[in-house]
């Protein structure tokens, strides 16, 4: 019988995607040959797609799709694994339907939306042929569908790695202005009152511990605490922000001056919250070597 070695299972795995210790099981099962050992995985796991379903998919661009009047919009993030794939006109011609589709059909969520159909095929069904073509794994996360009281602004940047809709009154200037704002400046809420309150314990024990640190008395933490966590929330509320053109005046005291207001706001950041997978081979090859 052949050496079963780790560079075989390596070249294996790179060459399938398959776990570990299944590329060690079917090149002992081919008695060492490589491409009896693929077709082995084929048979066990399918296409590309099956193969690729367990990869991290942490790029990707946002999609968004306002209707003529501005009262109708949608905002999606499909993911892929590189940024290449996510220049594919295929991937970005389906993230534009998907977009659309968001709009139109009004799914309740992402797994209503991939049972819709396009065409003759469902979404999930063109998902997992485009993934079997180009050989990365893609998902669907997350959309938004928003019904404006005033009218959707919407801003991409970087690539479409960042992506805002806004709903806004006002004129359209002072409306793309507000969205490239959200995009610069990333804040969590609208105002104050919209903060996770997560956050906000986080804010008051951390100026809690630092002032403790710096030596000040403990009948002085509450209120310096609570100096911080205003600061904080001045900061991260749209409303309360300077605005980037013009630092002079916050959000609000914009839109005053504009006769507008801000309505509310969507930010989305690909990839933002994935945690991208880092592989560590030698351990892997280590736990194979005991099977």
């Amino acid at each position: 019988m052949a050496e079963i070695t780790a560079a075989m299972v390596k070249q294996l795995r790179e060459m399938t995607d398959a776990p570990m210790m299944d590329c060690k099981r079917a090149l002992g099962e081919s008695d060492g040959d490589m491409t009896r050992a693929e077709e082995i995985l084929r048979v066990k796991f399918g296409n590309k797609a099956a193969k690729s379903a367990g990869r991290v998919a942490a790029e990707g661009i946002v999609g968004i799709h306002i209707t003529a009047d501005g009262k109708l919009g949608s905002m999606i993030e499909v993911n892929c694994e590189t940024d290449f794939v996510a220049k594919n006109d295929d991937f970005l011609a389906l993230v534009k339907n998907l977009a659309e589709m968001v709009v139109s059909q009004n799914p309740a969520d992402v797994a209503a939306l991939s049972a819709m159909k396009i065409g003759a095929q469902t979404v999930e069904e063109i998902r997992t042929a485009l993934v079997g073509k180009i050989g990365e794994n893609m998902s669907l996360r997350r959309f938004v569908r928003v019904e404006a009281q005033g009218k959707l602004a919407q801003y991409i940047h970087g690539g479409a790695k960042i992506g805002v809709l806004v709903d806004i009154t006002g004129d359209e200037t002072t409306a793309r202005d507000v969205a490239m704002h959200i995009a610069a400046t990333k804040p969590k809420s609208l105002d104050a009152s919209g903060v996770a309150q997560a956050l906000i314990d986080t804010e008051r024990r951390v100026a809690i511990e630092k002032a403790r640190e710096a030596g000040k008395p403990e009948a002085m933490l509450d209120k310096i605490a609570e100096g911080t966590v205003q600061k904080f929330l001045k900061e991260v509320a749209l409303l309360t922000q300077p605005f980037v053109k013009d630092d002079k005046q916050t959000i609000e005291q914009l839109m005053k001056s504009k006769g507008g207001a801000v309505h509310g706001f969507t930010l989305y950041m690909v990839g933002e919250g994935i945690e991208k997978k880092v592989n560590d081979f030698a351990a892997e090859v280590a736990a194979a070597s005991k099977v």
